[in-house]
C-alpha cells in the first residue's frame, strides 16, 4: 500500500492516484480510441472556443490538468510529478503545495484557452511548469543557502523544458501560463521555516497580480469585456 500512498507526501500521492484513475477510466471507456480528441474532451480536456461559447464549461480549467493524451504523455508527467511533487511538498507543506499545483494548472489552462482557442489541451504539465517556476524563483526569495542553490540548479531544467515546448503537439501557451503563475505564487506561499522573512508587500502584490491576471483572462474568454 505504501507504494500507492506515501503518508509523508499525502498530496503528491493523491494527485498521482487521481490522475492515474482518470487515465485508466479513459482507457476503459474509450478503449483503443482513448487518445482521440473526443476521448480527451469528454474526459475533461479544454477547448477555448467551447468554453467561450458555453461558459458552463469553465470547470475544464481545473479538470484538464488531470487528463492526458496518450500513454507517453501520462507516464512522463507522472514521473515528473512523483519527484517534483515530493520536493515541493517538502518545501511548502501539503496545503500550500496543493494550492500551487491547482492554481498553476488553472492559469496554464486559461493561457491555452486564450492563445490557442481552437486546440484541445490537457495534461499536468501546466501545473508542473508552475512548480518549476516556483522553485526557480526561490533563489530570489529565501534566506537558506541550500534552497537558493537548489533553486538555481532548477533554472537549467526550466530552460530545457521550455525548449522542448516548441516540439509539435506540446502546448507552449500552457507551459508559459503555468510558469508565470508559479513565479508569482513563489512570493505568496512561504517555504517552511521562512515565513518570518517573507516580504508582506511582495506577498500581497503577487497574490493580487495572480488574481487580476486570472480574472482578466477569464473575462476575455467569456467575452465580458
Amino acid at each position: 500500500m505504501k507504494l500507492l500512498f506515501d503518508r509523508r507526501y499525502p498530496v503528491t500521492s493523491i494527485l498521482l492516484l487521481v490522475t492515474t484513475a482518470v487515465f485508466l477510466s479513459m482507457f476503459i471507456r474509450f478503449g483503443s480510441d482513448y487518445q482521440t480528441g473526443a476521448a480527451v474532451y469528454y474526459s475533461g480536456g479544454i477547448i477555448g472556443e467551447v468554453v467561450e461559447a458555453d461558459p458552463s464549461q469553465l470547470w475544464r480549467i481545473v479538470t484538464a490538468t488531470f487528463v492526458h493524451i496518450g500513454l507517453e504523455h501520462f507516464v512522463l508527467n507522472m514521473i515528473t510529478l512523483y519527484y517534483l511533487g515530493r520536493l515541493a511538498e517538502d518545501l511548502f507543506g501539503s496545503k500550500a503545495f496543493l494550492a500551487l499545483y491547482l492554481l498553476s494548472g488553472m492559469m496554464g489552462n486559461v493561457f491555452v484557452a486564450i492563445f490557442t482557442p481552437d486546440v484541445i489541451a490537457a495534461g499536468a504539465s501546466t501545473a508542473l511548469f508552475g512548480l518549476f517556476g516556483t522553485i526557480g524563483a526561490l533563489r530570489f526569495i529565501v534566506q537558506s543557502p541550500y534552497i537558493r542553490h537548489l533553486s538555481q540548479s532548477y533554472t537549467s531544467l526550466i530552460v530545457v523544458n521550455l525548449i522542448f515546448s516548441f516540439m509539435p503537439g506540446i502546448s507552449m501557451a500552457g507551459h508559459i501560463g503555468g510558469l508565470v503563475a508559479g513565479v508569482m505564487l513563489a512570493y505568496v506561499f512561504p517555504v517552511r521555516g521562512e515565513a518570518r522573512f517573507m516580504n508582506r508587500t511582495y506577498q500581497m502584490s503577487a497574490a493580487l497580480s495572480y488574481l487580476l491576471l486570472l480574472l482578466y483572462f477569464l473575462g476575455k474568454i467569456l467575452n465580458l469585456f
